[in-house]
């Protein structure tokens, strides 16, 4: 039988869905490679001349570029001689600021993913961002394993006192690190009023101490087996003191001066065990210093912000960004 309603819907249909079909045909284009992002152009040096220590130093700063045909950027610094801050200018400042510290191992500062990428990630939220290259502990410094501590203080100090002219609160200045340079956060997080180099110009009246830590897949004990052995190595060298290894593990030196810390770790983590992180809350803990741990299933090291897509682990920006606005950063 002949359903004139029928029939006329079934063609309207029809004829709907090749429009579309065909509309949506004419709007392909061809699948192009995502564009890396500029870099920002505004670079402070962290220090007026050279470095502390920086007599004898005959090591050459190398840039390596790492990236892989079509992927995101990926360079790595090695034999940093001066150190500096890459600034990440929030369109709308939030009235904070965070001091990024990428890993490494000691060995190289890995600036893409850690650094340069999470900056963009916590500019676009208002974080005034300034990303750290910092001296690596194995080029003979004068201050040894207190080097790249010294670009560390020197880099919060800095920050504090760009704070008016960046529109910021210099009471509002968070740390952030991951993996090696999650150890130097928590090393500034605990030893942020050790005297590890001399005044050399105003911005060295200003405190050190941050206002907020993050911890990202950290390195912290260097205790030999719960400690990253590259990491320990490049800091110590291979016989370290017991001494040593008290002074620059940061879960020893907890005091209840230390600001609010959130700390993120993954339960596979092959390259640092998850137990650094459970021993840095411990400690912060029994100080009664607000703290905040996430420990996820996967994840893996070295995630950053570019290998957590589809995992609960994506979380974790937000998490440290709730986190850090609970706390007034």
């Amino acid at each position: 039988m002949f359903n004139r309603r029928g029939t006329l819907a079934s063609l309207t249909g029809g004829l709907l869905t090749s429009l579309v079909a065909g509309a949506a045909l004419a709007d392909l284009k061809p699948t192009q490679p995502p564009k890396a992002p500029m870099d920002p152009t505004e670079v402070l040096p962290l220090w007026p001349g050279d470095p502390p220590g920086s007599a004898g130093v005959t090591a050459v700063e190398t840039l390596i570029d790492r990236t892989v045909a079509g992927g995101l950027p990926d360079r790595a610094t090695t034999h940093t001689r001066k150190p500096t801050l890459t600034v990440f200018r929030p369109a709308k400042a939030n009235g904070a600021a965070v001091v990024l510290m990428p890993g490494g191992g000691y060995e190289r500062v890995v600036s893409d993913k850690e650094g340069f990428e999470t900056a963009r990630w916590l500019a676009d939220r208002g974080y005034t961002c300034f990303v750290l290259l910092y001296r690596l502990p194995g080029d003979h410094w004068g201050a040894g394993p207190d080097a790249p501590l010294q670009d560390a203080q020197r880099a919060v100090r800095l920050v504090r006192s760009k704070a008016a002219t960046m529109r910021f609160d210099p009471a509002r200045v968070a740390i952030m690190g991951f993996s090696a340079g999650g150890h130097l956060a928590a090393s500034l997080t605990t030893r942020f009023d050790a005297k590890v180099y001399d005044r050399v110009d105003a911005a060295d009246d200003l405190s050190a101490r941050p206002d907020l830590s993050g911890l990202i897949y950290p390195v912290v004990s260097m205790v030999e087996g719960p400690g990253h052995p590259g990491s320990r190595k490049q800091l110590l060298g291979p016989s370290p003191t017991p001494e040593q290894v008290a002074l620059y593990s940061p879960d020893q030196n907890v005091t209840d001066r230390v600001p609010p810390v959130f700390l993120l770790h993954a339960a596979d983590d092959k390259t640092v065990p998850v137990v650094n992180s459970l021993m840095m809350f411990t400690a912060l803990k029994a100080r009664a210093v607000p703290a905040e741990l996430h420990v996820f299933e996967e994840g893996g090291h070295g995630f950053g912000l570019r290998s957590i897509d589809g995992k609960p682990v994506a979380a974790w920006p937000t998490l440290f960004e709730t986190f850090a606005k609970r706390h007034g950063v």
